[in-house]
């Protein structure tokens, strides 16, 4: 019942755009709690990214809505007061329709199973984390103020917060909710779904690199290119780029190695689980393609190139896998066809 709800289906498929494909595919007994998750996630991600309230307005801000996970208790006139401050701000009508109905989400939410409600608790004040250093990591919004993180372990941390705690919540949901997984260790497939998270985090930030620099933030830390010789402001100039290349190659070569653990979390799951199976083949194929993209692509840092993987190749992807029913031989080989393509 709940899944059929508005909110998990209208306005989900409004602010969540390609990933609405693989929430669609979830079996219907954990598609509600993660969609919801997610659009939770996504106004997380508003509040932090809303550039007409000043930056440490937005912080302040992201912190009272974290505060809402903090125990079972939702603040009502704290919600209310986020949602009055911030969607007046939105210009994109997806993003202010999310803030318009956050009171309506975490109705919802008190609605699920309190084991459920636990779950997106533990998810929210972990995901929260990757907002806030964005925040205060990076001081400004445009190139004058371009800066990098620091360090690979602050990569690392990074790509945790904001999707390697995806991959921990993801398990421990599917484990509560589906039989077929029972002879599953929660905690060592947990593992594996952080490094699965990982890598499709970090392969968003390869594809958005050029645009992110744009706005004043470099992922790619200073320490790995200082030992190349570079600086950050040397990412935009595109004479630089044959000496970035082997940097970035050492960040494509780390997200495949992510992503080939998320092969073998997809590849745990039953045969007979033919939606989970789909759900988790999916993102890891279209980030494999985006990758080959990146590899292949002589115009990766300019801010005008287009390194989004097409709908044709979307849905050739999506109908192979459907049409094999999942099959692993099919995907393991599509996988392999598609990491060759980048190393």
């Amino acid at each position: 019942m709940r899944s059929s709800h508005p909110l998990l289906n209208d306005l989900l498929k409004r602010v969540s755009r390609s990933f609405y494909l693989t929430l669609n595919v979830l079996p219907q007994s954990v598609r509600a709690p993660i969609g919801l998750a997610y659009l939770f996630a996504r106004a997380a991600d508003t509040i932090a990214d809303t550039d007409l309230i000043d930056r440490d307005r937005r912080l302040l801000l992201l912190k009272r809505f974290k505060a809402q996970f903090a125990g079972e208790r939702v603040d009502w006139e704290e919600v209310r007061a986020i949602q009055a401050s911030l969607a007046p701000c939105q210009t994109a009508g997806a993003e202010r329709r999310l803030l318009e109905q956050l009171e309506a989400c975490f109705r919802l939410y008190l609605d699920f199973a309190a084991e459920d409600r636990e779950r997106i608790r533990t998810l929210m004040g972990t995901l929260t984390n990757g907002m806030e250093m964005d925040l205060t990591v990076f001081p400004g919004q445009t190139v004058q103020n371009l800066t990098a993180l620091p360090t690979m372990a602050d990569l690392d941390r990074y790509t945790y917060y904001v999707a390697g705690c995806v991959g921990e919540f993801w398990t421990a949901m599917v484990c509560a909710h589906r039989p077929a997984l029972a002879h599953w260790n929660p905690s060592e497939m947990a593992k594996v779904g952080v490094r699965f998270g990982k890598g499709l985090q970090l392969t968003n930030i390869l594809k958005d690199l050029a645009g992110d620099l744009q706005r004043g933030r470099c992922y790619v830390p200073a320490s790995l290119l200082t030992d190349a010789g570079l600086t950050p402001q040397d990412l935009l100039d595109k004479a630089h780029f044959a000496k970035a290349r082997p940097v970035l190659d050492k960040l494509l070569k780390m997200a495949l190695d992510h992503l080939d653990q998320g092969w073998l979390y997809t590849m745990a799951i039953p045969r007979r689980e033919v939606r989970l199976r789909l759900a988790c083949m999916w993102p890891i194929l279209f980030a494999g393609a985006t990758l080959q993209r990146l590899a292949s692509s002589p115009d990766w840092l300019a801010p005008s190139a287009s390194l989004k993987i097409t709908k044709g190749q979307v849905y050739r992807i999506m109908a192979l896998t459907i049409l094999t029913a999942g099959c692993g031989y099919v995907g393991t080989a599509l996988w392999g066809r598609l990491r060759k393509q980048v190393v």
